[in-house]
């Protein structure tokens, strides 16, 4: 089986993966490197949508669904209303972005796409891909796969973030376009942290997404039936026709993703630990990292530099821990992050802006004790 050779190879085409290559599109660094963009997908259906929060104009705002400048909190019997300003609340399909950077990169012959299915990646110099169709070389390897090793040790926490959504068309005005379901709780999956979360697009249509933070997952009927009779209790809704759906599963974990590299052969994207572990949002830190890493590998410095926090990493683990040992009490943390907590602070936190201060005077309204232990259990384990 013959053997192409590349100066770069990404393995995976989804939001990190493309985010890469197209820096890299944007970089003239990059113009006389051979780059090897491997997916064993088509990328031709819509099989997610991103939804992240950004202040004013943002890089792909050309290609987004819909944005929201308000929102709205629900939880154990409270309603909070959220402005959102300076920031958005923004929504991208991901057959959108998908059709847009293969359009975008296939202009330019640096780049070559190729659909096919990893089999393995030997790390030795330079790096060597071999796949159903072929065999592939390259001097650095950037890898959407997230590492057995992944699967086979027990000292961290493993939570999953799982969900099933539809976007639905009702026969008469529900929705309010201009405002969002950032976590709603009023109906829940029993003695767990678990929630709403609905996007309105126009008055009769909406995403609408039944969401599960816990250690294992449900049945796929029961997230339909979760569906169901949210719309039902909480909308009044009960004729509706379903658009389209979509389910995925996310890993939320403290395992450290960034130690299973090499020089040349680094994991991205959830592979990577881009993923925040405590919410399970991605789009944006891929972008962010997809910078990082370009202006790593033109530099000379180690490709994971500046990518991982050690100290929001330790904030994630506890917190992660604490959802891992009393499911129950998720609920009560998020009603007490969001109500004692502006929200432009809360994503600043989440976006790991803030300051050393700012961050304790966030962890404070947390239950003390419970906190307290999570942290030891986690210095433990991490020592």
């Amino acid at each position: 089986m013959s053997s192409s050779t590349f100066d770069i190879a990404i393995i995976g085409a989804g939001a990190a993966g493309l985010h890469l290559a197209l820096n890299m599109r944007d970089d003239p660094f990059f113009r006389q490197k051979k780059i090897l963009i491997l997916e064993k997908e088509s990328k031709e259906q819509n099989d997610r949508t991103w939804c992240f929060w950004e202040k004013g104009v943002g890089k792909w705002d050309h290609l987004l669904r819909h944005t929201w400048a308000n929102g709205d909190f629900f939880c154990m019997g409270d309603a909070l209303p959220l402005h959102l300003a300076p920031y958005q609340y923004k929504m991208l399909r991901g057959i959108d972005f998908y059709a847009f950077a293969k359009k975008a990169l296939a202009a330019h012959p640096q780049f070559t796409w190729q659909q096919d299915a990893v089999l393995s990646v030997d790390t030795s110099s330079p790096c060597h891909i071999a796949c159903s169709g072929g065999q592939y070389t390259a001097e650095y390897v950037f890898d959407s796969r997230i590492p057995e090793a992944f699967f086979q040790q027990d000292q961290y926490t493993r939570l999953l973030q799982h969900f099933k959504g539809w976007v639905i068309r009702t026969p008469e005005d529900c929705f309010d376009a201009d405002r969002f379901n950032m976590m709603d709780y009023r109906l829940q999956w029993k003695d767990s942290t678990s929630f709403t979360y609905v996007l309105p697009l126009n008055a009769r249509e909406a995403l609408v997404e039944f969401t599960l933070f816990t250690p294992s997952l449900i049945g796929d009927g029961d997230y339909e039936t979760m569906l169901n009779r949210y719309l039902k209790a909480v909308w009044r809704i009960e004729k509706f026709d379903i658009v389209e759906s979509e389910y995925g599963v996310i890993p939320m974990s403290d395992f450290p993703f960034e130690k299973y590299a090499s020089d040349k052969h680094i994991r991205i994207g959830t592979a990577g630990g881009w993923v925040k572990p405590s919410s399970g949002y991605s789009f944006k830190n891929c972008e962010r990292n997809a910078v990082k890493i370009t202006e790593n590998l033109k530099s000379g410095r180690a490709l994971n530099t500046g990518i991982i926090s050690r100290r929001f990493r330790l904030y994630d683990a506890v917190f992660l821990d604490v959802l891992n040992r009393h499911n129950e009490r998720g609920p009560s943390i998020f009603h007490t992050m969001y109500f004692k907590n502006d929200v432009q602070q809360i994503f600043a936190f989440l976006d790991e802006e803030t300051s050393l201060l700012e961050e304790l005077r966030i962890i404070s309204g947390f239950p003390k004790r419970l906190f307290l232990r999570s942290l030891i259990n986690v210095l433990t384990r991490w020592l």
